[in-house]
Formats: structure tokens, C-alpha cells, sequence
């Protein structure tokens, strides 16, 4: 995978992009990057990229004229159909399906946005995906296409060194994921529970199947009807709703 993100502050990258997962995935060849300042194909003679909205109104706009060739320029350079992903808080909530769907792809490109927003000509004529992280609004797109680009990196082949870790996240399955332990199992008076130290396979994996479930029965309940339950999962959760009855 290859992945071009166009951005006003390239350096507002390089500690996420230089550190941890992301490094290593780079580093070992499961994906390359470059940070494209798109200021750089402005044609104004002072390399303006905003202007004021048509119409009046508060904030500058980014004018269509250096992202189209920008966008244009790095597709010429891999002669690839990229998803070009705009970041902007109108979009499609984000979600780990949608990164599933991302981690298929070999080429995206992000364009982060900046100012009061996106002459509507880039969102209709150059995108093909609209991604906002949540409801509410940034400074620019730039903290956004972080989460995203980490988010797809991570589901990589190997980019975590246990394909299973992905696998088993939370949502990946549809459902919160189960709590976890490590040494010591008796920390100031707290135990791990006694199935995880039994050894016994099969009681760990049902004991965290109905944790999962009662996890996200607390806390995301509305997560239970989207997925298709299996009839153990039901009969799970009809026993849990009887224990906090009782």
C-alpha cells in the first residue's frame, strides 16, 4: 500500500508517522508514505490556497485549483485509481469497517482540510470518500487522516506481528472487546479470574465470548443489533439479563 496525504503542515506528521507501529510497517515495506504539501501547486504568485466564499460569510475557503493538481500530480506519478479520502466533519462516521475496507486498497490518498473548508468542487468532482472521526470540529484534517491512516496501517498483513491481534479488537467482531490480564494474577488484593489460569482452552475462550458480550451490553448496547447473534450468544445474554435482575 501506498499512501499520499495532502496536507498545509507536513510536519504535524512526522512524530506519528516516525514512531511505533506505522514506523515499523514502513521500515519492513508493508506500506510507504509521502506528505504532500499541496501549497506547492498553487499557481498564485504568493502560493495563496484559500480565498474568500462567494456569497460572504466568515473564514477563508481552499480554492479548488492546487488540490485538483496535487491529487492529479500524485496519480499521474503511480498511474493508479486511488481512493482519494477527504477528511471533513460532513462525511461518513468512521468506523473499523470502513478501515477494513481502506486496508484492501493500494493506494489512498487523504486531503486534510484547513480554514472554514473545502471549495464544494473537490468534495463533487475529486473525492470518492468522505471521512469525519466524530461530531465535532478541528482545527484541520490533519489530526483526523492521522487516526485513519493508523487505524488502516495497523490491519496490514503483519504490521501488528500477530495477524490474530486485529482479528480480535474491538469491533473487528462486531462487539467490544473482552477484558485482559497479565502478571502478577494477585495485584494489591486484585485477582485475575481463576479460568484464565486454568489452562482449560475452551472455558477461557466461552468465558471471554460472554465478557465480550456483557461488555458491550454496558456499554454499547446498540452494537447488539447490528450483528448477527449466534443462539449460544442469545442464550448468554438472556443469562446475564437474569443475573441483573437478580
Amino acid at each position: 500500500m501506498h499512501i499520499d496525504i495532502l496536507t498545509l503542515f507536513p510536519e504535524m506528521f512526522h512524530g506519528v508517522m516516525e514512531n511505533s507501529i506505522l514506523k515499523k510497517a514502513a521500515d519492513k515495506g508493508q506500506f510507504s508514505y509521502r506528505l504532500v504539501d499541496f501549497r506547492d501547486y498553487s499557481t498564485h504568485k504568493h502560493k495563496k490556497v484559500d480565498d474568500y466564499p462567494y456569497g460572504g460569510g466568515a473564514g477563508m475557503v481552499l480554492t479548488p485549483q492546487p488540490v485538483f493538481d496535487a491529487v492529479e500530480a500524485v496519480k499521474k506519478e503511480r498511474a493508479s485509481r486511488p481512493r482519494v479520502v477527504l477528511m471533513c466533519p460532513q462525511g461518513e462516521p468512521y468506523t473499523q469497517k470502513k478501515a477494513e475496507e481502506l486496508a484492501q486498497e493500494d493506494h489512498l490518498i487523504f486531503i486534510c482540510g484547513h480554514y472554514e473548508g473545502y471549495d464544494e468542487r473537490i468534495r463533487k468532482h475529486l473525492a470518492t470518500d468522505e471521512i469525519s472521526i466524530g461530531d465535532y470540529v478541528l482545527t484541520g484534517g490533519e489530526l483526523g487522516a492521522m487516526v485513519v491512516v493508523d487505524s488502516v496501517v495497523r490491519l496490514l498483513p503483519e504490521a501488528l506481528g500477530n495477524e490474530e491481534s486485529a482479528k480480535q479488537d474491538s469491533f473487528s467482531t462486531g462487539l467490544l472487546e473482552h477484558p485482559h490480564y497479565t502478571r502478577p494474577s494477585d495485584f494489591r488484593g486484585f485477582q485475575v479470574p481463576d479460568v484464565l489460569l486454568s489452562g482449560n482452552h475452551a472455558n477461557i475462550e466461552a468465558w471471554r465470548r460472554k465478557a465480550s458480550l456483557k461488555r458491550t451490553k454496558e456499554r454499547r448496547p446498540d452494537l447488539l443489533k447490528k450483528i448477527e447473534l449466534k443462539e449460544a450468544d442469545k442464550k448468554i445474554l438472556q443469562e446475564l439479563q437474569k443475573e441483573n435482575e437478580n
